[in-house]
């Protein structure tokens, strides 16, 4: 269940028809293409509204300003994120150590790579709101699911998994994020999807006591 923001940040409405979900998602796209092209501090609503091919009066039905927006884009950004890596970890159950660590690392990596270059802009965009309770339940989740994987591993077993758990997020969130954040080139996205995996493989391993 996402978080509910403060009452500044809710949006007005949520939709719930077709055409409104159709809507909204044409905003959300238009709000990561302005970002873009004009940065965080030009962006505005009316200019989102223009770029999505809606009325700002329409824009306004669903984002009373331009917090609430980007707040409603950050958020469905890392209910993506999380939610790709919980399906990952139940595909992954009762798997080989290493199978868990590639299978965790490859659907993490392009859940956050998906909106490329524009999710790059949403670590500024999380840094000028509040977002605290949002961030602890995206790492809540997180946890859970990968703690719930590495128990059910077919190889190994871990003395103290929560910390294992902690150390596992962290060498993913903190890897990626020191790439996309300072927008490396290119070639750094294909040096994450080669070494990312072998990082926590080699972690897992040196920690596990082999089955």
């Amino acid at each position: 269940m996402a978080v509910v923001p403060s009452d500044p940040l809710k949006p007005r409405k949520t939709p719930r028809q077709a055409r409104s979900t159709a809507t909204v998602a044409a905003i959300f796209e238009a709000t990561f293409q302005v970002l873009l092209s004009d940065g965080l501090v030009k962006l505005t609503t009316t200019r989102v509204a223009e770029r999505a091919g809606v009325s700002v009066g329409t824009m306004y039905q669903y984002f009373p300003h331009k917090e609430a927006l980007l707040y409603a884009v950050l958020e469905q950004y890392l209910y993506e994120v999380v939610i790709a890596t919980e399906e990952a970890c139940v595909r992954l159950e009762g798997a080989r150590l290493g199978e868990m660590a590639d299978g965790l690392v490859h659907a993490y990596l392009e859940a956050k790579l998906r909106h490329m270059p524009g999710s790059r802009v949403l670590y500024t965009v999380a840094a000028e709101l509040d977002t605290d309770d949002l961030i602890d339940d995206i790492v809540r989740r997180a946890d859970q699911a990968i703690k719930r994987l590495l128990a059910s591993a077919a190889d190994a077993h871990f003395d103290d998994l929560p910390t294992v758990t902690f150390a596992v997020r962290t060498i993913l969130v903190g890897t990626v994020r020191e790439v996309l954040e300072k927008e490396a080139p290119v070639s750094s996205l294909a040096m994450l999807r080669a070494q990312l995996p072998i990082m926590c493989r080699a972690y897992l391993m040196a920690v596990s006591r082999r089955a």
